[in-house]
């Protein structure tokens, strides 16, 4: 059984508030076991928990903010707009992403593919 547009709503925005403000930890919680992650999509797809928690350990330290622009959810998956801000002192560091993930019936993510590049990371005056 495919789990709930609502579960899947929640676990899209606690993935976006981890990856903003939580831990390594918060994020692979949101992971089924045997995930993929494909970041930024042409890289080398990660599939193990170690290439998950050494990816997702960069971002950790940074000071960041997340926001959820457009979301869209289809059976068990769901792709999404968001928008990362990384502060930087005088400057932020902003950039929108487009995320598609797959998730099981308990709403975790399987599968993770972000859409971006460089061209998407904007310097702007901190706010």
């Amino acid at each position: 059984m495919a789990p709930s547009a609502d579960a899947i709503r929640e676990t899209v925005e606690n993935y976006i508030r981890s990856v903003a403000k939580g831990t390594t930890d918060d994020v692979l919680a949101l992971y089924a076991p045997g995930a993929t992650v494909e970041d930024p999509v042409g890289t080398e797809p990660r599939t193990t928990e170690e290439a998950l928690r050494e990816f997702y350990g960069v971002i950790e330290p940074l000071t960041q903010t997340g926001e959820l622009l457009t979301l869209k959810i289809a059976a068990n998956n769901a792709a999404f707009l968001f928008r990362l801000t990384t502060h930087l002192g005088e400057q932020d560091l902003v950039m929108e992403v487009v995320d598609v993930m797959t998730f099981d019936d308990d709403a975790k993510i399987t599968s993770m593919k972000a859409y971006w590049n460089q061209d998407d990371m904007v310097t702007v005056p901190a706010s």
